[in-house]
């Protein structure tokens, strides 16, 4: 499903306080104090007009981030002023929302709001419209840039855009595991007893990035069957696998929870890499596993699907290994009959491939190939078949 498109047409700043001039207003708000419209050093600061609204989710969810964005940019010097025009349905939450705002806005004025969503095209909100760009195309999508980037969609260009698409290929396609994980401050993971283990002792290895949160129960299911394979390879080939959480929970205590229910290791919490690394592998659902091979670079985004089909047999994950499998599979099905009666079950038995079953005879856990029956819930492993002479 396409994003939804927040972005609106961007104007020169004299077309904004020419539309404000028309209403009367000469002075924008910042706290209790009036800013005049002449003070805008239009050649340095880009300017941003936020249309918003107190009774609006995505813009509840939305305002936080762009204060995020907004203060960080601010202190390390980047001219950025943003004005907020609040469509807001009185002035009681237009003055709530402006309370959560550092910065400055238009009066509250029904009338001069909805001129101004009809003059730079706002259809929905959040939006943001910026303003004097000196020519440069304008991000389509400046709401979805900054979810996306954060303070590194600055200064929300398609130019922009075009280049942190760029950087996250390198690091999908660039065989550096290192710059998927590490970034600048931080050269760790940590592991479930809260040590932390350097970047640099998975180069070499196959790893797998497992996408899941505590509070997600498919996860949970998943969990269970990626810890199996784990420790049969932890057991069988000692380190060459390693398994790195990228959490989707929803809180530090969650998180906590889920990292001690787990042998491997995570990248931290309050990590802006785990959003990085859902966007950089296009993650839209989890559980999901992307295997990244010795050499740094991707092997398989749906690990999930091998492991789940072929567990810890299918190591290395490469397409090879996984073709030699099944051709081995293959080869194990044709030694077998179509169909068995056997003299524990009343009806006839047929040759079936299946993911996970149960034998109803000796009760343990079998894969891939089972004698079924289709009259009734009955599965049994080809070792414990007994035919009726």
């Amino acid at each position: 499903m396409a994003k939804p498109d927040y972005q609106s047409k961007s104007l020169p700043l004299w077309d904004f306080t020419t539309t404000l001039a028309s209403h009367g207003v000469e002075f924008l708000l910042s706290g209790e104090q009036m800013v005049p419209l002449s003070s805008f050093d239009e050649e340095k600061t880009i300017i941003c007009l936020f249309f918003s609204a107190n009774w609006c989710r995505p813009c509840q969810s939305f305002t936080p981030k762009l204060v995020q964005l907004y203060n960080r940019l601010r202190t390390i010097g980047k001219e950025l002023e943003i004005v907020f025009v609040s469509l807001d349905h009185d002035y009681d939450g237009f003055n709530a929302n402006l309370k959560s705002m550092p910065w400055i806005a238009v009066p509250f004025n029904v009338n001069l709001h909805k001129k101004l969503c009809e003059r730079f095209g706002v259809v929905r909100i959040p939006s943001l419209v910026p303003l004097n760009l000196d020519g440069q195309s304008v991000e389509e999508d400046i709401i979805g840039l900054i979810e996306d980037y954060g303070e590194d969609a600055f200064p929300f260009t398609r130019k922009r855009r075009e280049e942190l698409k760029a950087l996250d290929y390198s690091k999908r396609q660039g065989g550096k595991i290192d710059q998927l994980l590490a970034r600048p401050g931080r050269d760790y993971v940590v592991a479930s007893n809260g040590g932390k283990i350097l970047v640099s002792e998975l180069v070499g290895k196959t790893v797998g990035l497992y996408f899941g949160a505590h509070w997600c129960p498919p996860c949970h299911a998943f969990t269970a069957q990626l810890v199996e394979a784990y420790k049969q390879l932890r057991s069988s080939r000692g380190g060459c696998f390693e398994v790195v959480l990228v959490s989707s929970d929803r809180d530090q205590n969650e998180f906590d929870v889920n990292v001690r229910g787990m042998p491997w290791l995570a990248v931290p919490f309050e990590d802006q890499t785990r959003q990085d690394l859902c966007r950089i592998f296009n993650i839209k659902a989890i559980p999901a596993l992307v295997l990244i091979g010795p050499d740094g670079k991707p092997i398989s985004t749906n690990g999930k699907n091998i492991i789940t089909l072929y567990g810890a047999k299918a190591f290395p994950f490469t397409q090879s290994s996984i073709e030699e499998i099944e051709a081995s599979l293959k080869k194990e099905g044709d030694l077998l009959p179509r169909q068995i009666q056997d003299i524990k079950h009343e009806h006839v038995l047929k040759l079936d491939m299946a993911k996970a079953y149960v034998c109803d005879y000796c009760k343990r856990q079998g894969k891939f190939w089972a004698f079924s029956c289709d009259a009734c819930d009955y599965d049994l492993h080809p070792t414990c078949v007994e035919e009726a002479c």
